[in-house]
């Protein structure tokens, strides 16, 4: 049950793995009060692994039809480590259009050794070839008879503000899609009204996240005031807390 860490508390803001077993998967609100037991929120980013009988949809193969209605192409100017992205919405395109655009030559990801060789390509390269990014997605791509860990259907206090109050609020009480691929970006920033976001890798390469444990989030801050205009400061954030969890 245990993290991959002797560190309960986590004092270091140590980004943690966990593995449940099947067991310990059955309850997820349980889960996520153990997983802030070992200091997990310190972090701002937790990855859980789920146990192997656990699969969110039987089958990947009958996506291609399926439509991703406002691609953006991500176009990133800047230097020096200080970068603006601006997002230029596309035309529809199918899934298995999107497929073979991400495994173009003019978009997969380049040849690397390894991930450090991989990231450094990413920043030296930033400002070339923009992406296209498909992006807030309404949906999920879960089946409808998964129970357990189920994006769609936590059975958290924000399934009942939907199904008791009727209020739905797309991508904080629903679920987003989103189709990435080489050097698709989303910037830091803290969700909605601070809540924990749930992210669920359902197929493709790794995706690699950048987070600032909360406590350090005013030096990023004051970081951003120093070198930013005013109306960059007030879109610049920090991620409080998100839990990844893929499928190994």
């Amino acid at each position: 049950m245990g993290p991959d860490t002797s560190q309960a508390q986590n004092s270091s803001c140590k980004i943690l793995t966990f593995r449940p077993t099947w067991e310990e998967f059955q309850e997820f609100g349980k889960y996520m009060a153990y997983i802030e037991s070992q200091g997990a929120h310190r972090a701002g980013l937790a990855k859980i692994i789920p146990p192997k009988e656990w699969q969110p949809r039987r089958t990947y193969d009958d996506l291609d039809d399926m439509v991703i209605p406002a691609p953006i192409q991500q176009v990133v100017t800047g230097q020096s480590g200080l970068f603006t992205q601006y997002n230029i919405q596309k035309k529809p395109m199918t899934v298995g259009e999107y497929r073979k655009l991400a495994n173009s030559d003019k978009y997969c990801t380049p040849r690397h050794q390894d991930f450090d060789d991989l990231e450094r390509k990413y920043w030296k390269n930033l400002t070339f070839m923009s992406p296209i990014y498909g992006a807030d997605i309404s949906g999920s791509l879960y089946d409808n008879d998964i129970n357990l860990w189920n994006i769609a259907s936590l059975n958290t206090l924000l399934d009942m503000v939907e199904h008791e109050c009727g209020i739905i609020i797309e991508g904080v009480n629903t679920p987003y899609l989103y189709f990435g691929m080489w050097k698709t970006t989303f910037a830091w920033h803290t969700e909605d009204m601070d809540l924990y976001s749930v992210n669920y890798l359902h197929f493709g390469e790794p995706k690699s996240w950048y987070a600032i444990p909360p406590e350090h989030g005013k030096r990023l801050e004051r970081l951003a005031k120093d070198e930013m205009t005013p109306n960059y400061v007030m879109e610049l954030s920090l991620y409080r807390m998100s839990v990844i969890y893929k499928q190994i």
